[in-house]
């Protein structure tokens, strides 16, 4: 008998393998031109033939957007435990924090652009003011979420505000902390991708604008795929991580759904 992980991942496998064959077959009984969407299989050989010019600007995508990733990650845990610990703080930096995530991120690329050049370190700033937003809130939320009372006991018994934010609000809010990750780190790849379509001479996102550039729709799909790839690689490193630190609260979860 299966397992039901086992069997999860195989429906998974299913569906995916499914929707590129179903794809394929859609696009030959229909004829529809590569102009308007190519095949898969199309895309593949795409990948095939032009990953030797795709490399570079593969890795330097990934660089990028890991380097902002981790910029913004380390600035929003800050900001979120500052926010989280204060209620003063939470309600006088928050409605700021709201009215900066509303802005356009396509906005501030011309800023830093004028201010830094074109290249490599405007990708990495628009992905890092990306990412913060998601981590910020999480974890103000994670440590937020600290009953009153509990905090009580624990000044009661002798411990300082800071042994309960280290001990009590960090551990709790780890949850809410993964759960950005996943989500900043596909917007950290947006972030990435938008910079470099606007200034940039290297990355997935200038090879895209060229091609499109050149009608050349099956390298814009191409890229899409190694994006769509290096996410989901990074988003199956966060999960893991996940489980790895914060086990108890997914057992917890899934006694509640048993």
């Amino acid at each position: 008998m299966i397992a039901p992980l086992a069997r999860q991942r195989l429906l998974s496998a299913g569906a995916l393998i499914g929707f590129f064959v179903l794809w394929e077959v859609v696009c030959l009984a229909f004829g529809v031109s590569d102009l308007i969407l190519p095949r898969p299989s199309q895309i593949a050989l795409v990948l095939v033939q032009k990953m030797p010019l795709l490399w570079p600007h593969t890795v330097q995508t990934l660089y990028t957007t890991l380097a902002g990733f981790v910029l913004g990650v380390g600035a929003g845990i800050v900001i979120g435990v500052v926010i989280g610990s204060s209620k003063l703080a939470y309600d006088v930096t928050y409605p700021l924090l709201v009215g900066f995530s509303s802005i356009p991120k396509v906005a501030v690329v011309p800023l830093f652009v004028v201010w830094f050049g074109a290249g490599t370190v405007p990708a990495i700033l628009t992905s890092m003011v990306i990412s913060v937003f998601p981590v910020v809130v999480n974890v103000a939320t994670g440590l937020a979420s600290t009953e009153p009372e509990l905090e009580d006991v624990l000044r009661v018994l002798g411990a300082r505000k800071r042994d309960i934010l280290w001990n009590v609000g960090l551990p709790r809010a780890l949850p809410y902390l993964f759960a950005s990750l996943k989500i900043a780190i596909t917007l950290a790849f947006v972030g990435t991708v938008l910079s470099e379509t606007v200034a940039a001479n290297q990355g997935i996102g200038t090879v895209m604008m060229i091609a499109s550039g050149n009608f050349d729709v099956p390298m814009v799909f191409a890229g899409l795929f190694l994006l769509a790839a290096m996410g989901v690689a990074l988003y199956a490193v966060s999960s893991l991580v996940e489980r790895r630190t914060t086990g108890w609260a997914q057992r917890k979860t899934d006694m509640a759904m048993a």
